[in-house]
C-alpha cells in the first residue's frame, strides 16, 4: 500500500524548484483562478518558515500591506505556484521566523547575506 502512495507521490513533484531558505526575500508568482479565468498575481515577502517534506512541503511568506501584515502559506509543489523567485538572500539562524510578526518598521528586517566568491 504505501509503495503505490509513494509512487502517486512522486509522480506529483514538480522537477525544478528554486533554492530559497528561511529569511530570503520571495517573489511568489501564483495562479489566481476568476469565474473562466486564470491569471498570475505576484505576493513578494520574506519566507518566515518552509516545513514538511515531499509533496506535503509547504512554506509561508510574510508582507506589510499598508500597515498590515500578510502571511501567505503555499505548498511548494503546487500547481497553482508558477515559480518561485529569490530577490535577496536573508542572513538568520533560525528555522523560524516567527518573531518578525511582533516587529514593525526596520526592526522587521532581515539582514541580507553576503554572497562569498
Amino acid at each position: 500500500m504505501s509503495n503505490i502512495i509513494k509512487s502517486i507521490e512522486t509522480e506529483q513533484l514538480k522537477e525544478s524548484v528554486a533554492d530559497f531558505n528561511v529569511g530570503d526575500t520571495v517573489k511568489v508568482y501564483g495562479k489566481i483562478k476568476e469565474g473562466n479565468r486564470e491569471r498570475i498575481q505576484i505576493f513578494e515577502g520574506t519566507v518566515l518558515k518552509r516545513q514538511g517534506g515531499g509533496v506535503k512541503e509547504t512554506f509561508t511568506v510574510r508582507k506589510a500591506s499598508n500597515g498590515v501584515g500578510v502571511e501567505k502559506t503555499w505548498p511548494v509543489h503546487s500547481p497553482n505556484v508558477e515559480k518561485v523567485e529569490v530577490i535577496r538572500k536573508g542572513k538568520v539562524r533560525r528555522a523560524k521566523l516567527t518573531y518578525l510578526r511582533d516587529r514593525v518598521g526596520k526592526k522587521a528586517k532581515v539582514k541580507e547575506a553576503l554572497s562569498s566568491r
